[in-house]
């Protein structure tokens, strides 16, 4: 009997594990959070959340596979560290372009050309320290001649801190096209995390032409 319950109560601390740690909440779970009211916990330091229930086997195996190998400094801050390392674009009708997000360099320069009618992605390279970013999010407000003509979000996920960045494409995009579409627009990318946090506000711009 005493088996029993013990198997019980650790298969509620997996589940109640998996549910803080997924690393795919969909937009869904987010809705469904806040219509319940959920209110977070204290924030852990990644250190102290991997030694809660260490003698657990089951637990311990559970975290490993979240978390990885984790090989990030554990006596770091107890705040997610979000650093994004580049912005690319994917389009099937012109060059794809990276461009560095270094803090030294001059991010309001960012710009770059799509043709009208085209499809294309923004592309993503970040990297995770420190601790678990939960529910980061992204807005893409866009502006032509001062007038916002375009606003998308998405949702990129849940991720765990590590030394190797993560690849991330948002959701695909579509240019308008005609002789009004074209011309100069100007852009904002805005990462916020479940706490609200912004972890990267960037203003860049682009041209719709008639071809690349």
């Amino acid at each position: 009997m005493e088996e029993s319950s013990s198997g019980s109560r650790r298969d509620a601390k997996i589940e109640k594990l998996a549910s803080q740690l997924s690393l795919c909440d969909s937009e869904d779970d987010i809705e469904e959070s806040k219509d319940d009211h959920f209110v977070l916990g204290p924030l852990l330091p990644l250190k102290q959340q991997l030694e809660l229930d260490k003698d657990d086997e089951s637990l311990r195996r559970w975290k490993e596979k979240l978390l990885g190998q984790v090989d990030t400094n554990l006596n770091g801050p107890t705040e997610a560290e979000v650093t994004f390392l580049s912005l690319g674009i994917i389009s099937d009708n012109c060059p794809e372009m990276n461009t560095s997000l270094s803090i030294n360099e001059n991010q309001n320069n960012i710009s770059f050309v799509l043709k009208e009618g085209s499809r294309y992605h923004l592309n993503l390279i970040f990297k995770v320290q420190y601790n678990i970013v939960s529910g980061l999010t992204y807005s893409n407000t866009i502006w032509k001649g001062g007038v916002r003509v375009d606003e998308s979000k998405g949702m990129l996920g849940t991720f765990a801190p590590q030394q190797e960045p993560y690849t991330h494409t948002l959701d695909e995009e579509t240019t308008p096209s005609g002789v009004l579409a074209r011309g100069v627009y100007s852009a904002k990318l805005k990462f916020e995390d479940d706490d609200k946090r912004c972890h990267l506000e960037l203003d860049y711009s682009f041209e719709i032409k008639k071809s690349c």
